[in-house]
């Protein structure tokens, strides 16, 4: 008998064990992963960018998430040896249609609390030679990590508190009873006070196993990905990102400085066929079918399906990929760009096609269910973690067997 499980050894799982070892420090803490590793999915493909929090809503959970968490992690980084760079970003409007969405994108950074500034286009040059613009708003808090260092870390700390960590280990069945959770895994079955799931891609299954009703399913959406050759990383100085369509749920292709040195151009989002599936022709038969007869999905895509064919299109031309990459900085070519590893993100999708915007938590007897993590997930981790681990109620601590 545990006192606390917690489900998924990502990025949300481990800030959050990490939260609930210091709120509860004799308890004893497990943490299940179904991988080999720790961070091997949303998190180990990352982008790695540590978010500001200008494009969310005020008010909302992901808009004070991100600017607890930036500064959070640059803190948590710092006392802990992790390396990271507040690089900054911009935000780049390139069409006169353009200028109004930026407008209202830096009045909702100022009503976030961030000290931001719009640029012209002749400091706009100063900062990023290479990007044709009209405007922009230049974020200085913006920065890049490598979210797996911060992963290894937090694993480090949580094995210091005595936690119980297994790779390998997958969740077959969880049943909640009055007084306790089992939960059932392919390699042993353990029995706790709690559980709390932050199981990403499969989150949603994790809570229907618990008998949680939850009115949304996981549609998972792959990034694309390119990166620039070593020899044209010069292009790049900060973060670089378009203006949002305000008619499509992602933020469009931009470049991503890497904390390695690297510098990434995506993604390109697109419908995966698998729910870890990272290439184009992964394909998991049950993931596809539950993704086809969810009606959910269908309303989604009678709504969005002009613009889910172009990223389609560019999925599969790297030359209208490169055009899109273009609008930003004109004197990219084809063959200034190599394929980069992809990611896939877990999309929480409503049965009415509405998009789970924002975090969704759903409680059960004896359980918590973090249903949809989105961006700024990781850059907001430890205050989600925290936000989580203060939701679980307070548990009779189970006596440890000493050995003699």
């Amino acid at each position: 008998m545990v006192d606390i499980i917690v489900i998924g050894g990502g990025i949300v799982g481990l800030s959050t064990a990490y939260s609930l070892s210091r709120r509860f420090p004799h308890a004893r803490l497990v943490v299940i992963e179904k991988e080999n590793q720790w961070a091997k999915h949303q998190t180990g493909n990352n982008s790695g960018v540590i978010h500001s929090g200008i494009y969310y809503k005020p008010g909302s959970l992901k808009a004070k998430f991100a600017n607890d968490g930036s500064r959070q992690m640059i803190k948590f980084c710092q006392e802990n040896g992790v390396n990271y760079e507040q690089c900054g970003k911009v935000i780049v409007a390139t069409k006169d249609n353009e200028l109004p969405l930026l407008t209202n994108l830096y009045e909702r950074g100022l009503a976030n609390g961030l000290d931001i500034s719009i640029i012209d286009h002749e400091e706009l040059k100063e900062v990023e030679p290479y990007v044709k613009g009209m405007k922009a708003i230049k974020v200085p808090q913006a920065g890049i990590v490598n979210y797996k260092q911060v992963c290894e870390t937090l694993v480090s700390l949580l094995k210091k508190r005595d936690a119980e960590l297994y790779l390998n280990t997958e969740v077959i069945k969880v049943s909640e009873h009055d007084r306790e959770v089992e939960v059932i895994t392919n390699q042993k079955t353990f029995t706790a006070s709690f559980v709390v799931n932050c199981a990403g891609l499969h989150s949603d299954r994790v809570t229907k196993m618990a008998g949680v009703k939850a009115d949304l399913q996981i549609v998972p959406f792959r990034g694309e990905y390119y990166e620039l050759k070593p020899e044209k990383h010069h292009l790049v100085n900060h973060l670089i990102y378009p203006v949002p369509n305000p008619d499509f749920p992602f933020l469009g292709v931009h470049f991503t400085r890497m904390i390695d040195g690297g510098v990434e151009a995506g993604p390109n989002a697109v419908l995966s066929f698998k729910r870890e599936g990272y290439k184009k022709m992964d394909i998991d038969l049950k993931d596809i079918t539950e993704i086809l007869q969810y009606k959910g999905f269908w309303k989604l895509a009678s709504k969005y399906w002009k613009e889910g064919a172009k990223e389609m299109w560019r999925s599969f031309s790297k030359k209208a990929f490169v055009k899109s990459l273009q609008e930003l900085i004109p004197s990219i070519q084809e063959n200034d760009l190599v394929p980069a590893p992809s990611g896939v993100r877990a999309q929480a999708l409503q049965s009415n096609g509405a998009l789970v915007d924002d975090f969704f938590i759903v409680p059960g007897k004896r359980s918590i269910h973090v249903c949809n993590a989105p961006s700024p997930a990781a850059t907001a981790c430890l205050p989600i973690g925290k936000e989580i681990a203060d939701r679980v109620p307070e548990i009779e601590l189970k006596p440890r067997l000493v050995a003699f």
